[in-house]
């Protein structure tokens, strides 16, 4: 277990701790996790849509089902095992997919290459372009 004991506080201005409550808010996360995964290098996603759940529910019954079918299908010897084997890896690709894009933090851009850009706009403003 992780052993939290270093208290940290810090202060915003109004518009500032508003966007803040906004975010952790639209996220689902506490403020201690948000920040947590601001400091990792990750952003914090908007909380998924309310039957996200029980649609990943479906899609993982679905999956089970077909698992218990090929077992079946196995042992009487009337399934082509590559099709399936290459559907349900497809299958799961595609549940892997769907939960990185509505859960799992995105990860921080690299905050030299932004750093480049800006300064690259900044010299391309001041001559001209």
């Amino acid at each position: 277990m992780r052993n939290r004991d270093i208290p940290f506080l810090f202060r915003l201005n109004r518009e500032e701790a508003d966007a803040f409550r906004e975010r952790v808010k639209r996220s689902g996360l506490s403020q201690e996790a948000y920040v947590r995964q601001s400091i990792s290098g990750k952003t914090p996603r908007d909380m998924p849509p309310p039957d996200y759940y029980s649609m990943m529910k479906e899609l993982h019954k679905i999956g089970n089902n077909l698992n218990q079918i090929a077992k079946k299908a196995h042992v009487l010897n009337v399934i082509d095992v590559q099709r399936y084997d290459r559907d349900m890896r497809k299958f799961e690709e595609a549940v892997r997919l769907i939960t990185e894009a509505v859960i799992l933090p995105e990860p921080f851009e690299n905050p030299q290459s932004l750093a480049c850009r800006e300064e690259a706009a900044q010299g391309g403003a001041q001559r001209g372009e």
